[in-house]
């Protein structure tokens, strides 16, 4: 910056004020002036009042308008005195005083006027009665009269108490006469106004004496004297102040040459910051351009910049999560110790962040107690800048910026730190956007498992609806041939074998036909150690020789929510794959155990709790697997194996979260591996239902059955079956022949059974029309999945029962017996609705024996 300007400013400066030294100031006097003439008409106005009270009580002056006037000259008097002081003078107390004293004779003039007025009003009306009375004829009331009037003159002129003792006495002896007739009403009147001029008479001269009283002009000559004070105060500054106002002149001059030099030093300052700014906002271009794998070394890139700017010889950038990030940079020929920066944070954590999560020691020297000073000493510090969030306790993961200085001095010089929260910022977001790049592969590959699922469940569904026919025959041909062979021989024995599969088989394809509809499942509350005895049972059959089984329970209740086929399925998986990766002879460890946990945890790639869960562990000894293969076990259709189809471990995982648990999983390569599958417990204090097998189909005696069935194959293996329980079967594969058939004798069919196909509504528009055509006909809906229908739905279509189909005998058996018994014994037909709704509520129920039918 060149001098020039400067020194032509400062002599520019220099002249003005020379200037004005000789020039001299101007008083202000004026002011003072109008101040003291604010006093004397403030004195004149005030003796004034005094003068117009007096004439007032005398009775000389008709009205007020002279003490209204002079009030408000008086109060404009004290406003032009307030005015001409100004706000904080000195004399401002005196003025107040002054103030106060004509607030009160006002108050007190206030007074004067309303009791005068009263009591000249009560002076006119009291003489005008007293010289009625006294002219009455009457001696001792005249006498009366005329001592109370001359008692009441003296009061008016003097107002001490013997006088006013006197004046009541006057009024007693009148108060005690008898009054003549006619007088009574004069009597009164002069009681009323000589008791009322008895007590406003003191009253009046009070304050008269009051306002004339007055404390005189101590409160005027107090405020005249401060203005004349300082009036004269003023005359003698002045003269001392042209030589002040040079000296100040001076003074200014070398601060105007002191700023210029601190604007030139700040002028470099912005520079600096100007260039700083520059550096983070090309390292936040960086960070938008690229690509999220390019992040890392971008990171490494600008800790290198930042720390160059401010003579750092090492930078970091740190992120606690699990596991640690960290971020770093150092000069040649230095190097990070073993637990630096893992420990910056906690040190960070040690000292006091009051400058927005910025930490700023330019010189590290040892301080007394203080560990956190004391251990930056020791990992050789000489000065330390770190940044650390400033919404810690938000965020999961604290997120902090350091900077190391090695050499003496190197963090000493001034810096603006504040501006590394934007180099944070611009860090700790190009981090985060890792992580979500991250996120979004996780998210993506979850989307992608998703479909697959989709697709598995609507594949499966395809399938499982043929599958249900073919297993609808295996029963049907099951049960007849069961009724043919004599009980306690081994084709008996085999048939009841070949039906217990099939019994299976149809719940594995409900169960296929649910996952694949995404609809809502009915539980009940079974115990994870019955099913495990269960479970084992099936499992002596298939698992190979050189397997074996143990298991272990635990003594606490195991009682969870869940379906009974669909968690034996899990376990049934999990010990298959167990039994195929071992090679040698071992055993297959089952445990059962109850666990509670007080907080979240994690379990794979879910969490759960807090709360209770039962976990059942499956461990082999077997193979193992690497970290590449655990993470891809769940996906559909990756199989390690080349007889395999890659579905068992995803419907294991599909099975337990939909049951709100978890499964993890553990392994080493040669050392085997380890399931836990987590559920969630409910109490065990309620009795947990027991399921039945179904009982003994009871026989027909000849009644006919309407059978609609679309498909003429099945229809006469349904009609078979109705013949083999002693009913006579009258099939149909159109509704309108069921309908004819119907209409042209309602009295021909005992019951009716329609065969009800998912997606189709044409079963349940015929059952209106036949319970329209026939209130008292049961009808019986065959279906493979219920819930596709609602109670609203069955209720309205007047469906008496409902069975699962495919068919079981013993199930339509029963059915068939309360349908018979019910059409013989009433008018109509009971609706199944009220039931339906029951047994929707009390999931329970599913378990006895009969999960579908009512």
């Amino acid at each position: 910056m060149k001098l020039t300007p400067v020194a032509a400013i400062a002599t520019l400066l220099l002249l003005i004020l020379t200037w004005l030294l000789t020039g001299g100031l101007n008083l202000n006097s004026a002011r003072y002036d109008r101040e003291l003439r604010a006093l004397d008409d403030f004195s004149r106005f005030e003796r004034g009042l005094n003068r117009e009270v007096l004439t007032a009580r005398v009775g000389l002056s008709g009205n007020y308008d002279a003490l209204v006037r002079l009030t408000r000259l008086l109060n404009d008097a004290l406003a032009r005195l307030r005015e001409a002081a100004g706000e904080g003078s000195e004399e401002g107390p005196a003025i107040e005083a002054l103030s106060a004293r004509a607030a009160r004779q006002e108050q007190l003039i206030e007074e004067f006027k309303s009791k005068n007025a009263l009591l000249q009003n009560s002076f006119a009306h009291f003489g005008v009665l007293s010289i009625r009375l006294a002219a009455s004829d009457e001696a001792a009331l005249v006498a009366v009269t005329t001592r109370l009037s001359a008692a009441m003159l003296r009061l008016a002129f003097d107002t001490s108490e013997a006088a006013a003792d006197e004046v009541q006495d006057r009024l007693r002896e009148l108060a005690v006469l008898q009054p003549p007739p006619g007088d009574g009403n004069l009597i009164e009147g002069v009681l009323s106004h000589g008791g009322l001029l008895h007590d406003l008479l003191p009253k009046t001269d009070a304050v008269l004496r009051a306002l004339v009283a007055g404390p005189g002009n101590s409160e005027l000559d107090a405020v005249r004297s401060l203005v004349v004070k300082r009036q004269l105060a003023a005359r003698d500054s002045a003269r001392e102040y042209r030589l002040f106002l040079y000296v100040v002149s001076l003074v200014l001059l070398g601060a105007l040459v002191y700023f210029g030099l601190q604007l030139r030093a700040r002028a470099v300052a912005l520079q600096s910051r100007a260039a700083f700014e520059h550096v983070i906002a090309r390292i936040s271009t960086r960070f938008i351009d690229a690509q999220h794998h390019e992040i890392a070394a971008h990171v490494e890139c600008a800790l290198k910049e930042l720390a160059e700017c401010i003579g750092a010889d090492r930078a970091y950038f740190v992120v606690s999560a699990e596991p640690l990030q960290v971020h770093q940079w150092c000069r040649r020929g230095m190097a990070f110790p073993n637990s630096w920066p893992g420990n910056a944070l906690s040190i960070a954590s040690q000292l006091d962040r009051r400058d927005g999560g910025i930490i700023h020691i330019p010189t590290v020297r040892p301080w007394g107690a203080n560990d956190a000073v004391n251990r930056l000493v020791d990992a050789g510090l000489q000065g330390w800048l770190c940044i650390t969030n400033k919404h810690e306790a938000r965020t999961r993961a604290g997120m902090f910026l350091g900077f190391d200085a090695l050499r003496a001095g190197a963090l000493a010089q001034q810096c603006e730190v504040t501006l590394f929260r934007m180099a944070f910022d611009a860090i700790a977001n190009a981090v985060g956007r890792i992580n979500l790049e991250q996120e979004k592969e996780r998210l993506q590959a979850n989307l992608l498992q998703a479909r697959r699922m989709e697709t598995i469940g609507a594949f499966a569904s395809g399938i499982a609806h043929n599958f249900n026919n073919i297993v609808g025959a295996i029963l049907g041909h099951t049960e007849m041939a069961d009724a043919r062979v004599r009980s306690g021989r081994q084709p008996a024995a085999n048939l009841a074998e070949i039906r217990r599969a099939g019994e299976r088989a149809r719940e594995l394809v409900d169960q296929i036909l649910r996952f694949g509809n995404r609809s809502d499942r009915w539980r009940e509350r079974i115990d994870a150690k019955a099913l495990i005895d269960e479970t084992k049972s099936l499992l002596a059959a298939s698992l190979p020789s050189h397997v074996g089984l143990a298991v272990s329970e635990t003594s606490d209740a195991t009682v969870v929510s869940a379906e009974p086929a669909q968690l034996q399925q899990v376990v049934l998986n999990l010990c298959n794959n167990a039994a195929q990766a071992m090679d040698e002879p071992g055993t297959i460890e089952i445990r059962i155990e109850v666990r509670e946990t007080s907080s979240s945890l994690r379990v794979g790639r879910v969490d759960v709790g807090p709360g209770s869960f039962v976990v059942i562990s499956i461990a082999d000894p077997g193979r193992g697997m690497d970290d590449a293969t655990l993470e891809r076990i769940f996906e559909p259709f990756f199989t390690t194996r080349a007889a395999g189809n890659g579905l068992g471990l995803a419907t294991v995982r599909e099975i337990v979260q939909q049951h709100e648990g978890a499964v993890g999983v553990r392994s080493i390569v040669g050392s085997g591996t380890r399931f836990d599958i987590w559920l969630p417990a409910v109490s065990s204090k309620e009795p947990i239902p027991v399921q039945n097998a179904p009982g003994t189909a009871g026989r027909g005696l000849g009644e006919t059955i309407l059978v609609l069935e679309t498909n003429r194959e099945r229809l006469l293996r349904h009609e078979e079956v109705l013949a083999a329980l002693g009913y006579e079967p009258v099939g149909f594969t159109t509704p309108a022949e069921a309908a004819a058939a119907c209409n042209a004798m309602r009295a021909r069919f005992d019951a009716a059974l329609i065969c009800h196909q998912p997606g189709s509504s044409l079963a349940l528009e015929f059952a209106m029309v036949l319970h329209r055509a026939a209130p008292a006909l049961p009808i019986i809906l065959a279906t493979p999945a219920v819930q596709d229908l609602g109670a609203p739905m069955l209720a309205a279509s007047g469906i008496f029962g409902v069975v699962r189909y495919p068919l079981s005998s013993a199930e339509l058996s029963s059915t068939l017996s309360r349908c018979v018994s019910a059409s013989g014994g009433r008018d109509a037909a009971v609706s199944i609705g009220d039931t339906f709704r029951k047994k929707c509520s009390a999931k329970d129920d599913a378990s006895n024996g009969d999960p579908v039918g009512v």
